[in-house]
């Protein structure tokens, strides 16, 4: 239990707020520390040039690269990778100036939960440019020649930046954040060697991401110029969602159906076309064959107990996973003890989920170095290689248009699907010389190396802040 003496200035700066939780939320706490600051804060609305919402303008949607434009949510925008976002036309949607970002915004998540999205805060590095957001995303645009935009991410993402932000919210199950709930939000101001410091671990940190999905664009194009393989279009795959009334149905006979499937999904005969291409472009073997002992293999079931303490372990679920921040679950460890934790190097797919073009549902991971040893859950299938093909190259394979198509041709399922074990372990990947295979590779590792390093940089600026707070 919390408890306090109530001053009371609380209530009349308050408007007669009688609510105790208010007054002891982490967000008043935060206010009367911040308002210590022996240099000083000024409000939120006197440092920036503008915050909004960016409207929410009748969505049409494509699937042609050509014609649309990435459109993010706010659970998007927490992504450490963009390449399954949804398309918005670049002809139909109205208001689109209202919906781009630009390098160097704050942007925050204003609708959600406590504890999941809500008031996350993310900083707009070059990878956010050329692309659109929904209006539960908040844009706050520094005014540079008062507070760097830097600083103020660093800020705004703190535990207390994110208390002042989630202190005046709304709603029941979904509560929001509104723009005149943050306008007058206090800044602290510290000193001016301090922001210059903190101000130079976010920019470089930005410019760790943005090497990162450099590398990871270039192992990609590598690898479909190696195969020899062009790039897919929407008519050559099956996927659920937005179809063009000029899409052909797909319907046709087989005569390879067996006991493994009675789904027609497993049987398209456009992925058989997708397949034959990868099979006679290039050497390949069965998905199987690169594996340790031929198979996949999972974290296995145990009792969960949630406990907050020193001595827990953080359990990573499919909905963490994809997060710039990977965030889990505190549990006892005494009851995942004998659970295998994730070994550098692993090659992880999200084997449960819906069939939606922008769910994560088959999406291949590469464990680097956040993920070396957590606890992940159950619902991954988990591989090692066996020096077949280097595991970078692997998941540069498997994260590929190809490849995703055809991990999600094995699904079985109705709500909740998941590939299928037999059909999955003959997905066929590609074997090329074993130095362009490392080359791709060490592409892949040095990525996940920035993307880290971009995160420990953060991590850094954020908790100076934090510390610096702490002391008042």
């Amino acid at each position: 239990m919390i408890t306090a003496r109530a001053k009371a200035a609380w209530f009349t700066e308050t408007g007669v707020r009688l609510d105790a939780s208010y007054h002891l939320s982490e967000g008043r706490q935060a206010e009367y520390k911040i308002k210590q600051s022996p240099n000083g804060w000024k409000e939120l609305g006197d440092i920036t040039k503008r915050i909004f919402n960016g409207g929410r303008p009748k969505r049409y949607y494509v699937d042609d690269v050509k014609r649309g434009i990435p459109f993010m949510g706010n659970a998007d925008m927490l992504k450490a990778d963009f390449t399954s976002l949804k398309l918005i036309s670049k002809t139909k949607t109205a208001n689109l100036s209202d919906l781009w970002f630009e390098k160097g915004w704050t942007l925050l998540s204003r609708s959600g939960t406590y504890g999941g999205t809500l008031g996350k805060a993310v900083y707009a590095t070059e990878d956010f440019v050329g692309k659109t957001g929904s209006e539960h995303i908040m844009r706050v645009v520094p005014d540079v020649d008062k507070i760097p935009g830097g600083y103020l991410y660093a800020f705004l993402a703190s535990k207390y930046g994110y208390g002042l932000l989630t202190q005046n919210t709304y709603g029941s199950a979904i509560q929001h954040i509104e723009q005149h709930h943050v306008l007058d939000l206090p800044v602290p101001l510290l000193s001016e060697a301090e922001v210059k410091q903190i101000t130079q671990w976010v920019e470089q940190s930005a410019s760790f991401r943005e090497e990162a999905t450099r590398l990871m664009r270039k192992a990609s194009e590598d690898l479909m110029l190696a195969c020899e393989l062009s790039e897919l279009t929407a008519d050559e795959y099956e996927y659920f969602g937005f179809h063009p009334g000029s899409r052909p149905v797909s319907t046709f006979t087989s005569r390879k159906v067996d006991a493994t499937t009675l789904t027609a999904f497993n049987y398209s005969k456009r992925i058989g076309r997708l397949r034959a291409r990868v099979i006679e472009n290039v050497n390949t073997v069965p998905l199987a064959e690169c594996l340790e002992g031929n198979r996949f293999f999972s974290t296995g079931s145990f009792k969960r107990l949630e406990l907050d303490s020193p001595t827990s372990i953080e359990l990573i679920n499919q909905s963490d996973v994809f997060d710039i921040r990977i965030k889990g679950k505190r549990l006892a460890r005494k009851y995942a003890g004998s659970q295998r934790l994730v070994d550098y190097g692993e090659v992880l797919i999200a084997g449960v989920g819906t069939l939606g073009e922008n769910e994560i549902f088959c999406r291949a991971l590469f464990a680097g170095e956040e993920l070396r040893g957590k606890l992940i859950s159950g619902e991954f299938i988990r591989m090692n290689t066996n020096g077949t093909v280097p595991p970078g190259y692997l998941y540069a394979w498997l994260a590929s248009e190809y490849g995703f198509r055809l991990i999600r041709a094995t699904q079985s399922g109705t709500k909740l699907c998941r590939p299928i074990p037999k059909l999955l372990a003959d997905v066929p990947v590609p074997v090329l010389s074993t130095d362009k295979m490392e080359e791709i590779h060490q592409l892949v590792v040095t990525a996940h190396a920035k993307r880290y390093e971009a995160l420990q940089l953060e991590n850094q600026a954020i908790q100076h802040i934090e510390s610096a707070i702490a002391s008042w």
